[in-house]
């Protein structure tokens, strides 16, 4: 008997060591990620040059640099139908895949609402994981313009707002189209009245205020700069809630200033797929918090001209929603909402 009773309790004490050191190794290897082990890319829904595809090679070369990951990175450019084309792959092909990651900016909600142009997707079929930068919306006129302040320019189109042509680099009822609409709106001008010519980029859309075939061009203020240092054109207004600090930007003033409340963000962000999973969520938001403190990231938000401003997945998500109440409004008094 006593045989018996020595044997289960040896029995018995193997199998609690057993079990308990299953459920250690099951908390060891449970509480240490092992993503990323492959080559993560980063998409940039455009050509080559424009601010997603800038702005996709910096984030990719700075993470790589810092050895902040040490997988291999890349870029992908990936244009068409300003990002729509890409969002209808990603949203239903990679919802999953948390190896691909993508650049964006306002046109993701504005595609979503808008009826013309219309993508099914935006960025609630994504995981919205941090915003970087930030730039703001300029209205431009040519150097000898004689336009001197926002309210000069809105006292014309109020008077006869057919007269005064606005250009932009976006389609009608996109990103440009919408920064310059939304001072004349806040004035009390109808602005499905005014008139607005499309052009393919910012560049084209300054080439022509240039030659005199705009009025005024409505577009980012990092890309006017080089114009404002040669002095060939004059910013009136940005559409930032403060002054802009600077050897230029400090002397521009705000709409808000002039008395016309007209704010707008131009927001670069990164983006996830929509499925992507906890492990790889956590470890994005934990890098790219990093990535944004080191002098190498802060070195070349300078070089490029872009404005830092971070905000986490949560933080990023929230503030999404709210600029999508304002596209939908400016959407809708355009008669362009969908």
């Amino acid at each position: 008997m006593n045989c018996k009773k020595a044997s289960l309790l040896l029995l018995s004490s193997i199998l609690t060591v057993s079990l308990a050191a299953c459920n250690s190794g099951k908390e060891t290897s449970g509480s240490k990620s092992s993503y990323p082990e492959r080559a993560i890319s980063v998409v940039a829904p455009s050509g080559a040059g424009g601010g997603w595809d800038l702005t996709s090679r910096s984030f990719v070369k700075i993470l790589s640099e810092t050895n902040l990951v040490e997988e291999p990175m890349t870029v992908e450019n990936k244009p068409g139908g300003g990002g729509a084309v890409f969002m209808a792959e990603y949203a239903t092909k990679d919802k999953a895949n948390n190896e691909k990651l993508f650049v964006n900016s306002p046109p993701i909600i504005i595609n979503n609402l808008k009826k013309e142009g219309n993508s099914p997707y935006g960025y609630k079929n994504t995981t919205p994981l941090a915003q970087l930068t930030i730039d703001y919306g300029a209205i431009v006129v040519r150097a000898d313009s004689k336009y001197t302040d926002l309210k000069s320019l809105l006292e014309d189109m109020k008077k006869d707002p057919s007269k005064v042509t606005l250009a932009g680099g976006s389609a009608p009822g996109s990103m440009d189209h919408l920064i310059g609409i939304l001072p004349a709106y806040k004035y009390g001008i109808d602005p499905t009245k005014i008139k607005y010519v499309s052009y393919d980029g910012g560049s084209e859309a300054i080439t022509a205020l240039l030659g005199k075939n705009a009025d005024v061009i409505s577009t980012d203020i990092s890309s006017t700069l080089e114009f404002v240092k040669a002095g060939k054109v004059k910013i009136l207004a940005v559409t930032a809630p403060e002054r802009i600090g600077g050897e230029v930007l400090s002397k521009v003033p705000t709409a808000k200033e002039q008395g016309v409340d007209a704010e707008f963000v131009i927001w670069r962000g990164v983006f996830g797929p929509e499925k992507m999973s906890k492990d790889a969520y956590t470890f994005w938001e934990n890098t790219i918090a990093k990535l944004v403190e080191t002098d190498e990231w802060k070195t070349e938000v300078e070089t490029q001209g872009w404005q830092p401003e971070y905000r986490n997945g949560e933080d990023f998500k929230t503030f999404l929603a709210e600029q999508e109440t304002q596209v939908n409004d400016l959407l809708e008094v355009l008669g362009m909402k969908k």
